[in-house]
């Protein structure tokens, strides 16, 4: 049996034996192992390069994004710093200008408040002389005395107030009659070629060259007798013969 067995294996190793140059199945996978091992390795060898690779990129792009986000920082405390010095000057100056019209508008009110200081102060004096006048004049019961000291303080009231705040005083009594300066209060006819002020009620002032106060008057008008007599004199006739008075120069009936 065993016999049998050698030989019916035998014709198999010498089919399989004369295979001329092919290799067995064993040597090819002898072969095959080093070429697998460098496959292996290399595929073994691959993941710990990129891992490496990886490593390095990842340490080299870490220091570049910490360094801009320290440079952005920084420059985002700069830009806040910067606004709250712009706010903190922008609030200063409001607070200024709102000082300043608070201060423009007290000066205004105190400047109407006490404007006539000046003038009051001035005419102190005057009140004063007033009233050393009127003792006197009560002491001594004599009106020429007070009438002297009331000349006085008005000749006294009138300089200080021309001298120092340029109001004077006109007159009007036998000037023209001016509408701009002059006040007429009544008028009457009078033998006058112009307009005449007659009489003065109450005086006109001027403060610099405006009138202040025109001044109350009486104005003579002229009722034209005047002016018919200058007429026939520039015509060379004396008055009462010319035509109109031909009638009347006879006996009165119109006869000669």
């Amino acid at each position: 049996m065993s016999k049998h067995r050698h030989d019916s294996e035998s014709p198999k190793d010498k089919t399989a034996t004369p295979g001329s140059a092919q290799t067995t199945p064993e040597a090819a996978a002898s072969q095959q192992a080093p070429n697998s091992q460098a496959t292996a390795d290399q595929a073994a060898g691959s993941p710990g390069q990129a891992g490496s690779a990886g490593q390095f990129a990842g340490s080299s792009a870490q220091p570049g994004i910490a360094g801009e986000l320290e440079t952005a920082l920084k420059e985002n405390a700069a830009l806040k710093s910067e606004v709250d010095e712009l706010n903190a000057k922008y609030l200063r100056k409001l607070a200024e200008e709102v000082n300043f019209r608070k201060r423009m508008l007290r000066e205004k009110e105190d400047g109407q408040k006490y404007a006539l200081s000046s003038l009051l102060s001035d005419l102190i004096p005057v009140l004063d002389d007033f009233d050393r006048g009127m003792k006197a004049a009560a002491a001594a019961h004599s009106f020429e005395q007070l009438h002297e000291g009331m000349v006085l303080v008005q000749r006294q009231l009138s300089q200080m107030l021309e001298n120092k705040y340029a109001l004077k005083r006109f007159e009007s009594a036998g000037s023209l009659f001016d509408p701009s300066m002059h006040e007429a209060l009544f008028a009457e006819p009078a033998d006058v070629e112009e307009a005449v002020v007659s009489e003065e009620y109450l005086p006109g002032y001027m403060h610099h060259d405006r009138v202040l106060r025109s001044a109350k008057v009486r104005v003579k008008v002229p009722n034209g007798t005047k002016k018919a007599a200058a007429q026939e004199a520039a015509a060379g006739t004396e008055p009462g013969t010319g035509p109109e008075a031909g009638p009347s120069a006879g006996n009165g009936d119109g006869r000669n």
